[in-house]
C-alpha cells in the first residue's frame, strides 16, 4: 500500500515514514503543509493519507480541511488525522462526512508501533480507527450534554425558537396546537436545567444553549 504523509515536524515525519515502512507501506511522498499534501495526493493517488491536524501557516485546522478536501476531490481515499491533543470536534467533522476509511489518532499512539500500524491498516482497508481517548471524550460529552435528552420533536421546536418564531408560528410550522407547543417548550426548559425565571428569559437561555451546541 502506498501512503502520503503530511507533518510539519521533520523529526516526527521521519519517524512516521519508518513506522509505516516497517508495517509494509510504501511512502510515496511527504509534505510539510496542506498545499504540498494536496499536490502529493493528486500526483500519487495513494492508498492512505496520514495527516497532521495542525500545519502551517496557521497551525489550527489546516490538516482537517485538507483531509475533507481530499475526500471531496478523490472520494474513498482513506485518511488518518494525527493530533497532539484530544480535539473531538475535528473527529466529528471528519466522521460527519463519511464513516469508512477514516481515522483520528493521537500522536502518542505512534510509540506503540504494532497497534498504530494495525489502526492505520484498518483505515486503509476501509475501516475506522478512533483513538480511545477521543472515543471516551465524545461519549462523555454526549452523556453530559443536556441537549441529548431532547426528543426529535423537542429539537424541532427548539430549532424554530432559535429562528425567532413565536408559539403560534411554531404551531403553524409543525401543524400542531399551541398547547402542544407550550408543552414541548416546558419540557425543553426542564431537560436543559434552565433556572425558573420569567418565560421570555428562559426562552433566550434555551436558544443560546442550542446555538452554542451548534457551533461546538
Amino acid at each position: 500500500m502506498r501512503a502520503v504523509i503530511a507533518e510539519d515536524s521533520v523529526l516526527l515525519r521521519v519517524g512516521l515514514i519508518k513506522v509505516l515502512e516497517m508495517g509494509g507501506f510504501q511512502v510515496a511522498a511527504e509534505a510539510g503543509d496542506a498545499e504540498g499534501l494536496l499536490a502529493a495526493v493528486a500526483e500519487h493517488r495513494p492508498d492512505l493519507a496520514l495527516i497532521d491536524v495542525r500545519m502551517p501557516p496557521g497551525f489550527t485546522d489546516e490538516g482537517v480541511r485538507a483531509a475533507m478536501e481530499i475526500r471531496r476531490r478523490w472520494p474513498g481515499t482513506p485518511v488518518v488525522l494525527l493530533s497532539q491533543y484530544v480535539e473531538e470536534r475535528y473527529a466529528a467533522d471528519l466522521l460527519s462526512a463519511n464513516t469508512s476509511g477514516v481515522g483520528y489518532l493521537l500522536k502518542q499512539r505512534v510509540a506503540d508501533v504494532a497497534d498504530f500500524v494495525a489502526a492505520v491498516r484498518r483505515v486503509a482497508d476501509g475501516g475506522t480507527a478512533l483513538d480511545p481517548q477521543v472515543v471516551a471524550q465524545l461519549l462523555l460529552r454526549r452523556d453530559s450534554d443536556p441537549l441529548a435528552r431532547l426528543t426529535p420533536r423537542e429539537r424541532e421546536v427548539l430549532g424554530l425558537m432559535a429562528e425567532g418564531r413565536s408559539n403560534a408560528g411554531i404551531a403553524q410550522a409543525l401543524v400542531v396546537s399551541e398547547s402542544a407547543v407550550a408543552k414541548h417548550i416546558n419540557n425543553i426548559f426542564a431537560k436543559l436545567d434552565l433556572p425558573v425565571v420569567d418565560a421570555d428569559h428562559r426562552r433566550v437561555l434555551a436558544v443560546l444553549r442550542f446555538l452554542g451546541a451548534s457551533r461546538a
